[in-house]
C-alpha cells in the first residue's frame, strides 16, 4: 500500500490534537474539521487546514458522515481518523470512507458491527472461547423476563444489545424491581442508541474492571499491550485507570490477553482495540470490545513507551504490527471533568486562567487555552493527566502532586473527587473493585437524576428571568438573549445530563 500522505482527523478536543501532532511528526498533513462553537479550537489552529462542517451541535457537524467524509474528500486526504467518540464506532462511516476511496483508521465495518451489538459480541466471544458472564446471550423481552432472572440467579445486570458508556445498564438485586429496572433500561437504550433490546446477565459481586489493549494488522498479526485497571468510575464512567491492574499475577495476565487477541483474530479485528473484562475471586469474564482507541490510550503508552496512534497509521498504510516491548514501572491517569464535584453537574463557562502541572514522569493531554468556552454540546473532560514511576506508590504520590499543582479556573472540576479516590485506603492498598467511589464519597452515589437536572436548570433560568426583569426596571441593561433562546439553554443541559 502506499504511505498515508494526509489525514483528516473527524474529531475535537485533545484527541484530534493527540492524532495531529504524532502524524506531523511522521512527516503526514493533517485537515482538521470544526463546529461553529469549535471556530477557535487549538487542534483548528494546528492542523495544516480546517473545514467547517456546520452547527455546535454534533448531529449538525461531527456526527454528519456525508459531510465528514466530503470534507476529506475535497481536500485530497487518503486516510481519515476517527478518534474516539462520535463516529469511531460507526460502520456506516467506516464503509463511507471505503467507499470514497479513504482508509478509516480503525477496524473493519463488519467486526464495528460485530462488536457494537453486545448479544452478537457475545456470541462471538463464546465461539472464540473467551470467558463469559453466565447470562442469556439473547434479547430478553418482557414475557422471559421474570424466568430468565430466576434461570441466572440475582442479583442480575440488565444491559442494552446497542450499549456503551454506561447507558442503559440497571443492577436487579431481587424480583421486587425487576421489572421497573427492565422498563427504565429500554427506554433509556431506546433514547440513546434508538435500539432498546436488552439481554440479562449475573451481577458479579465486587467486580474490577479490567480491560486490554489489542493491535492487530491487515496481515492476521495480533498484539496486546497488557492490561489497564478502570474500576474507579461513577455510573459506569471511568475516572481513574492505572497499568498494571494489582489484583492480576502473571499467569492469569497471560490468560487474559491470550482471550482478548483470540477475540481479536475472530472477528476479523484491524487496528487498536480494547477487550474489557470483569474479574473477580480469581476469574475473569468478557464484558465487551471497544473497536476504537480508548480514551485512556496514554496509560498503556506510558507503561511500554510506544505511540499507539503512530501504530494505527503504520497499520493503515500495510505495515505489520511492532511487537510490544517489555512494559516498565507504573502509569496512571485522571480524567478530569468540567463537572461539580459535589453533584456531578455539568459545570459551564469560561476558562480564565491555568496553571497545568509539570516535572518527570508527568504528561497532560488536552485542548485547554485561557479564553475557551466550555460549553453544553460536548463531552465534558477537558483533559487527561497521566503520570508514570518506577512502581505503585511513587505513581500514587506523583499523581496527587501533579493534581494539585493542576488549576483550571473558570468551570469546576472533578479533581477533588480523583484526588479523594487517588488518597483512599483502599485504592492504595490495590484492594478496590467498580464500587469504590462509592463507599468513600457519598456524593458519588448521589449523581442527580434527569429531572432532578432539569429542575435545577429550571430554576437557574427563572432566577436569570427575575434577575433580567430586575435589571430592565434599574440601571443595568436587561439580557439581550431572546426569552426562546434561554429556555433552549434548559433544554441543551437536559440533553447533555450525564
Amino acid at each position: 500500500m502506499p504511505p498515508i500522505r494526509r489525514i483528516l482527523v473527524a474529531n475535537r478536543g485533545e484527541i484530534a490534537l493527540r492524532v495531529i501532532r504524532t502524524a506531523q511528526e511522521m512527516g503526514i498533513e493533517t485537515v482538521a474539521v470544526y463546529s461553529d462553537a469549535d471556530r477557535a479550537a487549538l487542534h483548528v489552529r494546528r492542523a495544516h487546514r480546517a473545514v467547517h462542517l456546520g452547527g455546535s451541535k454534533p448531529s449538525e457537524s461531527y456526527l454528519d458522515i456525508a459531510k465528514v467524509v466530503a470534507a476529506a474528500k475535497a481536500t485530497g486526504c487518503d486516510a481519515l481518523h476517527p478518534g474516539y467518540g462520535f463516529l469511531s464506532e460507526n460502520e456506516d462511516a467506516a464503509q463511507a470512507c471505503l467507499d470514497a476511496g479513504i482508509e478509516f483508521l480503525g477496524p473493519p465495518p463488519k467486526a464495528i458491527l460485530a462488536m457494537g451489538d453486545k448479544v452478537e459480541a457475545r456470541k462471538i466471544a463464546q465461539q472464540a472461547g473467551v470467558p463469559l458472564v453466565p447470562g442469556l446471550q439473547e434479547d430478553v423481552d418482557e414475557a422471559r423476563l421474570r424466568q430468565a432472572a430466576l434461570q441466572v440467579g440475582y442479583p442480575v445486570m440488565l444491559k442494552a444489545a446497542a450499549g456503551g458508556g454506561g447507558k442503559g445498564i440497571r443492577i436487579v438485586r431481587d424480583e421486587k424491581g425487576l421489572l421497573e429496572a427492565f422498563h427504565m433500561a429500554r427506554a433509556e437504550a431506546k433514547g440513546a442508541f434508538g435500539d432498546d433490546r436488552i439481554y440479562l446477565e449475573k451481577f458479579v459481586t465486587r467486580p474490577r474492571h479490567v480491560e486490554i489493549q489489542v493491535m492487530a494488522d491487515k496481515h492476521g498479526n495480533v498484539v496486546h499491550y497488557g492490561e489497564r485497571e478502570c474500576s474507579v468510575q461513577r455510573r459506569h464512567q471511568k475516572l481513574v485507570e492505572e497499568s498494571p491492574c494489582a489484583a492480576l499475577s502473571p499467569e492469569l495476565r497471560a490468560q487474559m490477553g491470550k482471550a482478548a487477541c483470540d477475540l481479536a483474530r475472530a472477528v476479523g479485528y484491524v487496528g487498536a482495540g480494547t477487550v474489557e473484562f470483569l474479574y473477580s475471586e480469581g476469574r475473569f469474564y468478557f464484558l465487551e470490545m471497544n473497536t476504537r482507541l480508548q480514551v485512556e490510550h496514554p496509560v498503556t503508552e506510558m507503561r511500554f513507551g510506544v505511540d499507539l496512534v503512530r501504530e494505527q497509521i503504520r497499520v493503515g498504510q500495510g505495515e505489520k504490527v511492532t511487537p510490544p516491548p517489555e512494559p516498565r514501572g507504573h502509569a496512571i491517569e485522571v480524567r478530569v471533568n468540567a463537572e461539580d464535584p459535589n453533584t456531578f453537574f455539568p459545570s459551564l463557562g469560561r476558562i480564565t486562567r491555568m496553571s497545568l502541572p509539570g516535572g518527570p514522569g508527568v504528561r497532560l493531554d488536552s485542548a485547554l487555552y485561557r479564553g475557551m468556552e466550555v460549553t453544553p454540546f460536548y463531552d465534558s473532560m477537558l483533559a487527561k493527566l497521566v503520570v508514570h514511576a518506577a512502581d505503585r506508590a511513587q505513581a500514587i504520590e506523583r499523581c496527587q502532586r501533579a493534581l494539585r499543582e493542576l488549576r483550571i479556573v473558570g468551570v469546576q472540576t472533578s479533581l477533588p473527587v480523583a484526588l479523594r479516590a487517588l488518597q483512599s485506603a483502599e485504592f492504595r492498598a490495590g484492594d478496590y473493585d467498580t464500587g469504590i467511589l462509592e463507599r468513600i464519597d457519598k456524593n458519588a452515589s448521589a449523581v442527580p437524576t434527569e429531572l432532578a437536572m432539569l429542575a435545577a436548570a429550571t430554576a437557574r433560568f427563572l432566577a436569570a428571568e427575575r434577575a433580567g426583569a430586575a435589571s430592565a426596571a434599574g440601571s443595568g441593561p436587561a439580557d439581550p438573549t431572546p426569552a426562546w433562546a434561554r429556555l433552549g439553554r434548559v433544554e441543551r443541559l437536559r440533553r447533555t445530563a450525564p
